[in-house]
């Protein structure tokens, strides 16, 4: 089961994958990174990233229609946000603890498979050791 390292490594094997993160959206902290950052600061990115991930997992709007109150994972597994020239793919990840991290994927749009990419990204989501 790959680590943190490995699963970015994996994530930048991806067509068109400019950057990728794994971030705590809880405290905006990145806890890994690779390629280049959106916007040329990994933090910032991470930060930013992190706020629009808290905004849509603490959001009932988003939640399954069979949604428990008491489940801990958030109520979405991906967010997906397009530019002129890319795309963002933000992939929730559970773990045992509280699953507050997410797999940020930068993809330029030109070269970019977005359906491969959210399939991928899940697969690593679902194999990623934390701890």
């Amino acid at each position: 089961m790959p680590g943190i390292d490995e699963c970015l490594l994996e994530a930048m094997r991806l067509p068109g994958a400019r950057g990728a993160a794994l971030v705590d959206w809880t405290s905006g902290l990145a806890l890994g990174t690779v390629g280049e950052p959106p916007g040329g600061d990994h933090e910032a990115a991470a930060a930013e990233a992190a706020e629009l991930a808290r905004l849509a997992a603490e959001q009932r709007a988003f939640a399954p229609g069979d949604a428990e109150a008491e489940d801990a994972d958030p109520p979405v597994e991906d967010l997906i946000l397009s530019n002129r020239d890319s795309y963002h793919v933000l992939r929730f990840v559970r773990t045992s603890f509280d699953s507050s991290v997410f797999l940020h994927l930068w993809l330029a749009r030109a070269d970019g498979n977005l359906a491969l990419a959210r399939i991928r990204l899940g697969e690593m989501a679902g194999r990623l050791v934390l701890g």
